[in-house]
């Protein structure tokens, strides 16, 4: 079983096109497309009756989170990292080969984001905005599907950015109403006949040469 996107290569950086926020050289960042990658899949076991998909941020900092994008303070690499989740997707149709770029998310949907069920008969969970918006007046809601890296521009390394896909036997995920990534790894444990990654890199930190480069691959890809 494999997963793969022309969007980026494995272990590659991310163009902006799919990210939510990018570098600005005087607001420190900026909206960007937010557009969904193109995911393709191949080799599912016979047994393949539907897929999960989940994707999350590897690094996102679990501690000191008022230093996150604040003027004059760098987050080291030594700081406490956790995962963040960007886009959790269930009963997706195995037979259709691939998600195309854009076809999930296209910019961002400040509020209430779409819904559970979407596309293809496939149903979104909750990503993590949710919470981290939860406070602001401006962008409180409830964000379903994908939205994009956002990295603290002040971040002194990149973050990796996990797209697992999980084929399962069972036609349809057991979880109701709104659920969030941890919702479905319970609810599939025991049904899952493999798994595949696809790991993306992506920075805002205009001191490392990961944010130029996404800004270069989306101009040229």
């Amino acid at each position: 079983m494999r997963l793969s996107s022309p969007s980026f290569p494995d272990q590659g950086v991310i163009p902006v096109e799919y990210a939510l926020c990018m570098p600005d050289p005087e607001a420190h960042l900026t909206l960007a497309p937010n557009r969904n990658p193109t995911l393709v899949w191949e080799g599912l076991p016979k047994d393949t009756q539907s897929l999960a998909l989940i994707c999350h941020d590897e690094d996102a900092p679990t501690q000191q989170l008022g230093d996150i994008n604040r003027e004059g303070i760098v987050l080291s690499a030594e700081q406490p990292r956790g995962r963040f989740y960007h886009w959790v997707m269930v009963d997706i149709d195995p037979g259709l080969g691939a998600i195309q770029a854009g076809e999930f998310s296209e910019g961002l949907s400040r509020h209430d984001k779409q819904s559970p069920q979407t596309r293809h008969g496939a149903r979104q969970g909750l990503n993590h905005f949710t919470d981290w918006f939860a406070k602001d007046p401006e962008m409180a809601g409830k964000y379903f599907g994908y939205d994009g890296p956002c990295p603290p521009w002040n971040d002194s390394i990149p973050h990796r950015y996990v797209f697992t896909l999980y084929a399962l036997d069972i036609p349809r995920c057991p979880v109701e109403g709104e659920f969030r990534a941890y919702d479905v790894l319970h609810a599939i444990e025991g049904q899952v006949l493999a798994t595949a990654t696809l790991v993306g890199v992506y920075s805002m930190n205009p001191k490392l040469t990961v944010w130029r480069r996404s800004l270069r691959v989306s101009q040229t890809g």
